[in-house]
């Protein structure tokens, strides 16, 4: 299976808290989840889905949307009717994109209505230094 396309159909986010309200030990839960598989030629199938991210007592953000893929329609069609699930691999390749687009689009919602990111931003700690390293006067040193 190959991802041909990307489709974002809806965006929904809420706070709840009061802006300037302090709450601590916020909970950032992610979850994507595939809702329906249908198919759209011999080919190629349409696979909807839903990534939420809950910020426990603070508020949420939801997309919506549809990835197109192209291979092996009929064989993931059929194990998704009996199984409700999808190949290892298709898996994979399907929540890794969701992640990969839903991710970037909720970091400017979460902005725009002033929730934390959606994911832990790297914490930066610059040292003082002791003072100059002693030089060695062996020679020239090389990278």
């Amino acid at each position: 299976m190959q991802i041909t396309g990307f489709e974002t159909s809806t965006i929904e986010a809420k706070r709840f808290s009061r802006a300037g309200e302090h709450i601590s030990n916020i909970r950032i839960d992610h979850n994507s989840a595939v809702t329906q598989i249908n198919r759209s030629s011999d080919r190629a199938a349409t696979v909807e889905f839903r990534f939420t991210i809950n910020y426990t007592g603070m508020g949420y953000i939801k997309i919506e949307g549809s990835i197109a893929l192209d291979g092996e329609a009929d064989q993931l069609i059929n194990e998704w009717k009996s199984t409700g699930s999808m190949p290892n691999d298709t898996a994979n390749m399907v929540h890794n994109a969701i992640v990969s687009n839903c991710i970037p689009t909720a970091l400017l919602i979460a902005r725009d209505i002033r929730l934390p990111p959606p994911f832990p931003l790297p914490r930066i700690n610059i040292e003082k230094k002791a003072g100059p390293a002693p030089r060695s006067p062996s020679g020239p040193e090389f990278a």
